[in-house]
């Protein structure tokens, strides 16, 4: 997990501001690292953060910023109430989790079960080589279609 003194924390917490200040309810994961600092950051604009918080053996604790807490046992019924509630997706830096949450929703929206949902990949130097690998062996190899993939956006804007 990122610690506070990350360059990403610090990031998560300018996008929970974003979001917060716009009056959307923050929907994430609910735990530590880059979930507590975006739920910290929509907390100090007045922001609602809700935490859809997963029930495993070493993470357990929702962070302190959320307004509201939903414990799961499966990750599948986790990832669904995700997406039910959400008008976009917003994904920071991560690991094997976030990964699967964005998969997830960009196979969601590829195959037509949503429509109009922006993906914004906030990070630019964490995100672009991962996107570089899906162009030049995903998509070259005829996996996927690049085009596919246009509601796609990358960005260091929170």
């Amino acid at each position: 997990r990122f610690s506070p003194d990350h360059k990403y924390y610090d990031l998560a917490v300018k996008v929970g501001r974003a979001i917060g200040s716009e009056k959307f309810t923050l929907i994430n994961g609910g735990g530590p690292g880059l979930m507590e600092a975006v739920s910290k950051g929509a907390k100090e604009t007045g922001g609602f953060s809700v935490g859809c918080n997963i029930l495993v053996p070493h993470e357990q604790r929702a962070n302190r910023y959320l307004d509201k807490v939903v414990h799961f046992y499966y990750f599948f019924v986790r990832k669904m109430m995700l997406v039910k509630y959400s008008y976009a997706f917003v994904f920071l830096p991560g690991g094997f989790g976030t990964l699967d949450e964005m998969a997830e929703a960009i196979t969601l929206i590829q195959t037509g079960k949503l429509y109009d949902f922006p993906v914004i990949l906030v990070g630019k130097d964490y995100w672009d080589p991962f996107f570089d690998w899906i162009r030049s062996t995903v998509a070259k190899n005829g996996a996927v279609k690049m085009e596919e993939l246009g509601f796609v956006t990358i960005t260091d804007d929170p």
